[in-house]
């Protein structure tokens, strides 16, 4: 957990990141990014779009995330794969497609809109091998080693106890499995107007 925030700073940060995906499931995400989303994002992240044809429009619209996880190594017929901030769920609906009838895909959100609109996504694609679920990263509600893949996007500079989180990840990957993280990183210091600003984590 970050030293310097307060109970208080840590209630409002998650509550605010909850309440912008919120609005994200209820309008796309066009309107809340300063970066290319929808289909203009995935382009440029270089998604497999032939795999992604039968996707519905909302769910395309819905996609925020910050590269393409998928970019760092397949994902295999048959594997176990984990979606830890799953959004509207086109990660997880791609992996699923991946993974083959035999494989299987949890995605896992901290916003319960965004589940809402991922399992009603699930109901248009008629897949059989996914479930999401409202959970935490810091906290996942799986047994050790049940996963072959971890993949994430856009979502650990989001989550306030990076080493917990990262180490959840760990736990619930099978000895030799993979994870395949996609974020931003802050690669300088922040001016000195915007560091320090509790704002920065939810804007």
């Amino acid at each position: 957990m970050e030293s310097n925030l307060t109970e208080k700073d840590i209630t409002l940060i998650r509550e605010s990141i909850k309440s912008k995906y919120s609005q994200v499931a209820a309008a796309g995400a066009a309107s809340c990014f300063r970066y290319p989303t929808g289909l203009e994002g995935l382009k440029q992240q270089g998604y497999p779009l032939d795999l992604l044809r039968d996707f519905p429009a909302a769910l395309i619209d819905s996609f925020c995330g910050v590269g393409n996880p998928f970019s760092l190594g397949p994902i295999h017929p048959g594997d176990a794969v984990l979606d830890i901030g799953c959004g509207a769920g086109l990660d997880s609906l791609l992996a699923a497609k991946m993974a083959g009838p035999e494989g299987r895909v949890a995605g896992v959100d901290v916003t319960q809109a965004m589940i809402d609109k991922a399992k009603a996504n699930l109901s248009v694609l008629g897949l059989t091998n996914v479930t999401f679920q409202l959970a935490e990263a810091e906290s996942l509600p799986f047994p050790d080693n049940e996963f072959d893949a971890v993949i994430s996007n856009g979502v650990f500079n989001l989550t306030l106890d990076k080493e917990k989180a990262l180490l959840e990840a760990h736990r619930v990957l099978k000895p030799g499995g993979r994870l395949m993280l996609a974020d931003m990183v802050l690669v300088a210091e922040l001016p000195p107007d915007k560091a320090g600003k509790i704002e920065n984590w939810y804007q």
